[in-house]
């Protein structure tokens, strides 16, 4: 005779007490405001909230203007933070203030633990890697500030058994060519110390000859390895894979016949890393662009179809290998959960005043100037441009349009050390209709035999 038994929809124990420590947190946030409103409890929120907005357009006039307009964006930029400190302190404001902010970053801190442990995380699908026994690493010196003389890479690399090539910071080389003659002279894995873009180059070597391939952290960012799970901060950790290593399968970008591992930007980033000042002088070369690039006439509006749907005048535009876990990728903060999904990230962006840009800093991903998707094909174009500006993992490119951005599902083999620091699972976005859920739903109820 069956039986019947309770199982969790989705919230272990853990999972539901901190969903209701959550909601007891919000709700004490929301106590502590309406306790206060005779003290200057909605003047804490109000303030918090003008400061946010004056903030965002000091930023945006900061950014998008030159002259005085600018000037006048950085003292905003500076002045409405300490402004609102200020009128808590005159006005006696600080404690309730403070009280507000730690219920509320309890209640998120809860809420985001909540939905971590009631979705675990699929784990990568790993298999042990033979031992190479003619691996091939090509190494950039200067890459990262100098990470392989820093740490004796290729010393390390060529204990282990590898063969280096080293490349001439003086005399640029074709780094694809120089993968294809490792192959032909037998080698049976390629790896690489440098940055995403020159890893990208060997990645589709490797790819297209089912090879695998070893990816050491020597870049200034290291995206590919930190979403790989390596060790980013000593790159010779990587090389342990040679002689203990693990294979995972990635999925690898293309763009127009390029491959990619990270992010393919259009836009106003593409047009900034083209000039040649950009790699000298970064942020100077940004700030001097950035008004005609945004309102001038150097304004450029991307058209775009992401699988058939027409995305259209954008004013940046981000396709990334797998979807980026929020936003944050705009800042160099974001993370992929994974990278073996099968699916584009798509990011666009389009801000055109200070309204949109204190928009975009109150509501975040649900502004209507941020475009947050997922896609299998995506098509960008410009109007009456046979050819644009195009930043693939940070190198500056042009192709012709319409550039056309895929993904080879599970096209690259990685071999990576099987004691690495794994891959930090992001925050989750906060969904306070699936706090409630796991909080106070009801267990779903099986039949067993």
């Amino acid at each position: 005779m069956g039986a019947t038994r309770e199982t969790d929809t989705g919230a272990s124990g853990a999972a539901r007490l901190l969903a209701r420590l959550a909601l007891l947190a919000a709700v004490g946030a929301l106590a502590v405001l309406v306790l206060a409103l005779g003290e200057g409890g909605l003047l804490v929120v109000g303030a918090g909230l003008l400061g946010l907005v004056l903030c965002a357009v000091g930023v945006w006039w900061f950014v998008a203007h030159r002259g005085p307009l600018r000037l006048i964006g950085a003292l905003l930029v500076v002045l409405a933070p300490a402004g609102i400190v200020v009128l808590f302190a005159h006005d006696g404001l600080w404690l309730t203030a403070l009280i507000l902010c730690l219920c509320w970053a309890l209640a998120l801190f809860c809420a985001r633990a909540a939905l971590r442990r009631s979705r675990p995380e699929r784990p990568r699908e790993t298999i042990v890697a033979a031992r190479p026994r003619r691996p091939v690493l090509i190494m950039n010196p200067k890459s990262g500030g100098g990470k392989v003389g820093r740490f004796g890479l290729v010393e390390r690399a060529e204990e282990l058994g590898a063969r280096v090539i080293l490349l001439d910071p003086s005399a640029p080389a074709d780094v694809a060519a120089l993968a294809r003659e490792a192959v032909a002279d037998g080698a049976d894995l390629l790896g690489v110390a440098g940055g995403d873009g020159t890893q990208a180059l060997v990645a589709a070597v490797a790819a297209e000859h089912g090879l695998p391939f070893l990816v050491v952290s020597a870049g200034t960012r290291n995206h590919f390895a930190m979403d790989l799970g390596l060790d980013r901060d000593d790159p010779a950790r990587c090389l342990d894979a040679l002689t203990d290593g693990e294979e995972l399968r990635v999925d690898l970008g293309d763009v127009s016949g390029r491959a990619f591992v990270n992010t393919v930007s259009f836009g106003v980033y593409a047009d900034v890393v083209q000039r040649p000042e950009y790699r000298d002088d970064k942020a100077g070369t940004a700030l001097s662009l950035m008004p005609d690039l945004l309102l001038g006439d150097g304004v450029r509006r991307l058209d775009s179809l992401v699988d058939g749907e027409p995305l259209d005048d954008q004013q940046a535009l981000l396709v990334s290998n797998n979807p980026y876990f929020s936003p944050d990728e705009l800042s160099g903060a974001g993370r992929r959960p994974r990278l073996d999904d099968g699916e584009l990230g798509v990011l666009g962006i389009r801000v055109e005043d200070a309204g949109q840009a204190a928009e975009l800093a109150v509501r975040g991903s649900q502004s209507s100037g941020l475009t947050v998707l997922s896609a299998h094909r995506v098509e960008v174009t410009v109007t009456g441009q046979a050819e644009i500006p195009v930043a693939v993992d940070g190198e500056a490119l042009r192709m012709p349009t319409p550039v056309v951005c895929t993904l080879r599902a599970g096209a690259l083999r990685v071999q990576v050390p099987r004691d690495r620091p794994g891959v930090v699972a992001p925050p989750p976005a906060v969904d306070w209709r699936r706090i409630l859920h796991l909080a106070f739903g009801r267990p779903r109820r099986t039949a067993t035999g």
